[in-house]
């Protein structure tokens, strides 16, 4: 069974299971848009697998980052460009 970490995910902190990647966390966290295309429509994870960068996010101030293919850290900063 896995262990539960903390993570900050746009200043609030959120527990997800430790191997999961933080499109995971992000979406049990009811963050669900992940970023704005150009015509600012909400955009969020439609492949699961890296191929389609619909799930970037700010991780630790590394911009365009993807949330899909990227494992949860304790203490990981995570900003979506679609603040609520």
């Amino acid at each position: 069974m896995s262990a539960s970490i903390e993570l900050v995910v746009n200043g609030r902190t959120v527990t997800a299971l430790e191997g999961s990647t933080v499109a995971t966390a992000l979406i049990n966290a009811s963050e669900l848009g992940f970023r704005a295309s150009p015509q600012d429509d909400v955009r969020a994870p439609l492949c699961g697998m890296g191929i389609c960068y619909e799930c970037r996010v700010t991780i630790d101030g590394l911009a365009h980052q993807r949330a899909c293919m990227t494992r949860v850290r304790a203490g990981m900063n995570v900003v979506t460009a679609v603040l609520k």
